[in-house]
This record gives structure tokens, C-alpha cells and sequence, in this order.
């Protein structure tokens, strides 16, 4: 395959994208530990919002780990992603707009760009940067969760929890990824159940 092949000229962009618990942090690591070994210098962002598991590492839900930078703006990342062959840009979705003409540069650059993050936020629509990512990007994987009600390919992230900031940090305990005939009843109940309240009220 392409991705570690370092006779290709030029730099490219890889999207990793899909529900939350999908597995995107973790092939994001994957790809990262496998151009660490074939020996190219790797560069790894998060935003610094991000202090789930830790505050410098990336971290997956299967507690695999890397090294990370973190950022509290895209345009950082081009001024500390010098003298590296692949730049990897984890939780994009919490990134400014930016952050897709910084990772156009990068490739422009001759750097291999991979970038994972939320496609869509908890409402279903499309999250931040990313959708501008999946456009100008030269490979895109779309991963899936399962569904926890009914055990199908689940794409969307629903939010258990009432709180209606479009960024909630959270797990298990704040989100449950559904396929998209579950996230659609599951988000006529919150509506419903808003409308009560707001009654009660």
C-alpha cells in the first residue's frame, strides 16, 4: 500500500474519520507507530482542550498510546511541524476552520497529513474541520462503531447527557454511538423530553 512508501514524491492528506468509540485514535496510532518504525520523523498535535486520558499523549480507548504536541490553534502546528516526513492531528474536530488550509501546506510541503476526528457532531451535523478535510483530502476511511441498541454499523455520536454545548468532553458516561435508525428515535425523545420540561417549567 502507499502509506509508507518512501520513494513517493510529495506530501498527501489522510482522513480518519467516524462516530466516537469507532476506533479512529486507534488506527490514528497505528499508522503513526508503523512510519515510526520504518525510521521517518513523526510529529503528532492534539488541541489542547483535549485532557481526557492525558495531556500530552494521545491516547485510544484500548489505552494505546503516543507522544503528542498539544495546540490551541491549527496555525501552531506550522510552526512546530518542521524538518518531519508525517504530521498526525488527532481530535480535529475540536480545531479552528484552518486547520485545512495548514494541512494543504503541510502537503504541500511533501509531508504525509494524517488527521482523525468526529465527522459529525451530537446533532448529526458535520463537525469543524472535518468535512472540509474529507474534501481537499487524497484518502479518506470511514470508520464505524456498533450500535448500543441495536448492534448495527453505528455512525452518529448521541449525547446522553442534557448539556447542549456543542463541546462536551466525554466518554461512555456522556455518549453512545448508534446507527442511524437509533440516533434518529433517540433524538425525537430528547426533543420530546425537552418540550416537557420546558412545559414543566
Amino acid at each position: 500500500m502507499f502509506l509508507e512508501n518512501p520513494d513517493r514524491i510529495g506530501g498527501w492528506i489522510e482522513v480518519i474519520c467516524g462516530s466516537m468509540f469507532s476506533g479512529k485514535t486507534e488506527e490514528l496510532i497505528r499508522r503513526l507507530k508503523r512510519a515510526k518504525f520504518a525510521r521517518q520523523k513523526v510529529e503528532i498535535f492534539k488541541p489542547e482542550i483535549d485532557t481526557r486520558y492525558d495531556e500530552e499523549q494521545v491516547v485510544s480507548h484500548d489505552e494505546n498510546a503516543i507522544h503528542s504536541t498539544p495546540v490551541p490553534a491549527s496555525s501552531n502546528i506550522l510552526l512546530m511541524a518542521n524538518d518531519v516526513r508525517v504530521v498526525g492531528i488527532d481530535e480535529a474536530q475540536f480545531f479552528d476552520l484552518e486547520l485545512v488550509n495548514v494541512c494543504n501546506q503541510l502537503a504541500s510541503r511533501g509531508i504525509r497529513v494524517i488527521v482523525a476526528g468526529l465527522d459529525m457532531d451530537f446533532t448529526g451535523k458535520p463537525f469543524g474541520p472535518i468535512p472540509g478535510l474529507m474534501a481537499v483530502a487524497e484518502y479518506v476511511t470511514k470508520v464505524h462503531a456498533v450500535c448500543m441498541r441495536c448492534g448495527s454499523l453505528a455512525n452518529h455520536s448521541h449525547r446522553i447527557s442534557t448539556a447542549e454545548d456543542l463541546v462536551v468532553l466525554g466518554e461512555t458516561d456522556a455518549y453512545e454511538p448508534l446507527c442511524r435508525r437509533c440516533f434518529d428515535h433517540a433524538r425525537e425523545k430528547d426533543k420530546t423530553k425537552a418540550m416537557s420540561s420546558d412545559e414543566a417549567h
